[in-house]
């Protein structure tokens, strides 16, 4: 017989601000990671290799029980494929190949409109209410994003022009967000079954774009830096980010945990100062208060 795992008391189990905390974290620290293994790693292969090493650890730490977790995703396999295809390997493409082709600047400010598209998005397609105040906060945060991306000076707003990148990332940012809207729909799985059968379809749809990215000469393979790299993408970014994402969004719904995706970009800022010793400047103190101030509006004063 196969020994089950007590579930936590009610006191120990992780609520879902620690675990949007933990998502935040895990993800604001892939600013410290790209800035330190930039042209270590081409992105296909940093994209395949990591999902690649995310099963390996899975498959190692479920043991037998993963047969009984595998059994359960049998009758889901197309949901899976699909949104492990959406989420974990399409979004990422888009957008790590969108970097190659555009500013800095647009590269931070394409992708603060998940949050917005999410609201839509769950106003559209399920009715989710969208109270005026809620609204507000998530104008607030993207003011705050505004203000990091284009350090303080927002008439360089009115020099920006859209190119191929920028339209990689906006599909990105699109892609994204129907992957957290369509977690909605999510069949009766536990987290850590349906992180596996996402996991795994990542590994599979990013084989032929690792393969296509070899045959045209893009393939670098890691060196000490690129493999630090991969092993904080695999196990945070991947591993611990998604699982604590895919467990915030069911316990409060893809609208209410999007707002928080605002944090990510503010948080890596903080992890480059502290880590890579860049200087906070005026404008990042300012970012941080507006989003901060933009979630508390939508998530205090906008229920």
């Amino acid at each position: 017989m196969t020994r089950q795992r007590a579930p936590l008391p009610s006191r120990l189990a992780p609520t879902p601000w620690l675990l949007l905390a933990l998502t935040i974290l895990s993800w604001g620290g892939n600013v410290v990671a790209a800035r330190a293994g930039a042209g270590e790693i081409s992105f296909m292969a940093l994209i395949c290799l990591r999902w690649l090493i995310v099963c390996a650890l899975v498959f190692a730490w479920a043991g037998r029980g993963l047969g009984a977790s595998l059994a359960e995703l049998r009758p889901h396999w197309r949901y899976m494929l699909a949104m492990g295809a959406l989420g974990y390997t399409a979004s990422n493409a888009f957008m790590f190949e969108g970097a190659l082709f555009t500013s800095g600047i647009n590269i931070a400010i394409i992708p603060a409109i998940m949050p917005v598209l999410v609201i839509i998005g769950a106003r559209l397609i399920y009715g989710a209410p969208v109270t005026g105040l809620r609204a507000g906060g998530v104008l607030v945060t993207l003011a705050g994003i505004m203000v990091i991306a284009t350090r303080g000076d927002i008439s360089t707003l009115s020099r920006l022009e859209f190119n191929r990148g920028d339209l990689l990332e906006l599909a990105g940012s699109v892609t994204y967000a129907s992957f957290t809207l369509a977690l909605r729909e999510r069949p009766p799985l536990s987290s850590f079954s349906l992180f596996i059968g996402m996991a795994l379809a990542a590994f599979v749809t990013s084989l032929p774009l690792m393969a296509a990215e070899a045959a045209l000469g893009g393939f670098v393979a890691p060196g000490w830096r690129g493999l630090a790299v991969l092993f904080y993408v695999s196990v945070f970014t991947s591993l611990v980010g998604h699982v604590c994402w895919i467990r915030a969004v069911a316990a409060i719904g893809p609208s209410r945990a999007g707002v928080f995706q605002n944090l990510v970009p503010v948080v890596g800022a903080m992890l480059a100062v502290l880590l890579l010793h860049e200087t906070f400047e005026w404008f990042h103190a300012v970012s941080l208060a507006l989003v901060l101030g933009g979630i508390y509006i939508s998530e205090r004063l906008g229920r």
